[in-house]
């Protein structure tokens, strides 16, 4: 058996060992540019995370702006399906008006169906509903629905001729579209 003496180390047993290599930093016979690398690579990892950071910011302000724009169109346009419902019924009302007038249009039922009708197109108004005048137009088809095509000596090719339904905007929307027929040109 060999004693090893505690005095002196053997050198191909036991070696120095320094503080930087066992707190896993590259030895010390490494290059300098190598020990660099973990400062290059923290700086590259704090870039990326600031810019991370940066864009999160951007997107969660971009999600405020447009969180509040829906919000204020959705006040804006929420009367939108009772206004459509009412112009039904303002359609079906101007059929009764057309059927009143022929009583005469001196009647007592005509003059009152007209002053209600008035103040049905006022309440409408009041809230943003406008009616779209089509007729002698030229048709838009952001505007108007053709439901025909008929030939006309008094029209040119493309404008409506008649309207079979009332449209209406509402503020700067299209709340119906009106129905209209459209002049092909000229009979040949």
């Amino acid at each position: 058996m060999t004693k090893i003496s505690k005095d002196k180390p053997d050198d191909a047993k036991e070696r120095s060992t320094s503080l930087p290599e066992l707190a896993g930093a590259a030895p010390s016979n490494v290059d300098q540019t190598e020990t660099e690398d973990p400062m290059a690579g923290l700086q590259a990892d704090l870039d990326r995370f600031r810019d991370l950071a940066l864009r999160s910011q951007a997107d969660f302000e971009n999600y405020k702006k447009r969180c509040a724009r829906e919000k204020e169109e959705a006040i804006k346009y929420a009367n939108s399906s009772l206004l459509e419902r009412l112009v039904a019924i303002v359609d079906n009302f101007e059929l009764g008006l057309s059927a009143a007038r022929g009583e005469g249009e001196d009647s007592p039922i005509y003059s009152g169906m007209r002053l209600v009708l008035k103040q049905l197109n006022d309440f409408l108004a009041e809230n943003g509903l406008q009616p779209i005048d089509a007729v002698s137009q030229k048709f838009d088809p952001n505007l108007h629905e053709a439901i025909a095509h008929e030939p006309s000596e008094e029209f040119p090719e493309g404008t409506v001729i008649r309207q079979t339904r009332r449209g209406y905007k509402f503020k700067d929307r299209l709340l119906r579209p009106s129905s209209v027929v459209v002049s092909s040109g000229p009979a040949k």
